[in-house]
């Protein structure tokens, strides 16, 4: 088998499984997010366990259910009956993974867990087993086999485990009302947080770099205005200086051959009518949207009067490190 096909195969496998683990979820799922969001809302904390390639992927959720307003911890099962179960207090919820469900360092775990009031929610591949049995709510990510030839490195039960860490993350933070902009405020230094935390006045370009004529100048005079603003985009405004247009560089070259006057024709016969805009209040983070659902690489920005006040290039978003 080529390596081509070998990764392909894996592909299946695993997409095979999650959809069987998705015909697995029910009522247990809603539970478990109940008891998820009522552990939060009464201040208190989600505390991840796993051992091996559980622990890893526990890790990942934890960080996943944080950055979404889910206050979670990862404990090591080890280091837990050394002293670690400090960060557990009562009210917490043990969130714990273990694909067999049978693993000794988790097991040992779980009665000094059970002397503090907490509950506890298992994601497991076997519904039956011990670490089922202590659980308040166990979910099953069973999987026919592993992506593994041999069927024995995780794979696919992993790959399982992660997105039902990730169905939960996502369902507790529909349910809990959490808004883009409070994920903005866990991301303040990366592009998602730039984005969602700047406004398209903060980095659209004004002043000279902003090209604004009247609907009555030459395409001449149009070319020099864009060229003056190293601007592929001219805002077109009536006499009372609201938005009325746009000219670009594509109208200039889709005219070219039709008119070999065009120089010297006005903007209004050739401008593009009621061009696509945004306020100039609204977030960074709608602009990138504008620029990836519409085929355009110059978004106007108008304030409450519908006046032109700004311009932004989809080139300088790359600069401005918000995508």
């Amino acid at each position: 088998m080529s390596h081509l096909a070998r990764a392909r195969e894996v592909f299946d496998v695993e997409l095979a499984a999650l959809k069987g683990v998705r015909a697995q979820l029910d009522e247990s799922f809603d539970r478990a997010v109940e008891l998820v969001v009522d552990t939060l809302g009464r201040r208190g904390k989600i505390i991840v366990v796993g051992i091996g390639k559980s622990g890893n992927i526990g890790r990942k959720i934890a960080a996943t259910l944080t950055s979404t307003g889910s206050t979670s911890v990862v404990l090591n099962s080890v280091d837990a009956l050394h002293g670690d179960l400090g960060i557990v207090n009562d009210g917490d919820l043990i969130l714990a993974l273990s694909y067999s469900g049978e693993s000794e360092e988790l097991l040992n775990l779980m009665p000094a867990l059970k002397r503090f009031s907490v509950k506890i929610i298992s994601i497991t591949g076997m519904i039956k087993s011990s670490l089922a049995r202590f659980s308040d709510v166990s979910l099953s990510v069973k999987v026919a086999r592993e992506a593994c030839p041999f069927n024995l490195a995780p794979t696919s039960s992993t790959t399982a485990t992660l997105v039902m860490g990730d169905a939960l993350a996502m369902a507790v933070l529909q349910a809990r009302g959490f808004k883009e902009q409070d994920f903005a405020r866990r991301h303040p230094a990366g592009a998602i947080g730039r984005a969602m935390l700047l406004k398209v006045g903060n980095i659209m370009r004004t002043g000279a770099r902003n090209a604004i004529a009247r609907e009555t100048i030459t395409i001449k005079e149009a070319i020099l205005l864009m060229t003056r603003a190293k601007s592929g985009s001219l805002s077109v405004v009536n006499p009372r200086g609201k938005l009325v247009g746009v000219f670009t560089d594509g109208d200039l070259r889709r005219n070219m051959a039709l008119d070999g006057d065009l120089l010297s024709q006005t903007l209004k016969r050739f401008m593009t009518r009621n061009p696509i805009c945004i306020g100039e209040e609204a977030l960074a983070a709608e602009a990138l949207k504008i620029f990836d659902q519409r085929n355009i690489d110059d978004l106007i920005v108008v304030n409450a009067k519908h006046e032109p006040v700004g311009l932004i290039d989809s080139q300088d978003l790359p600069k401005l490190k918000i995508m």
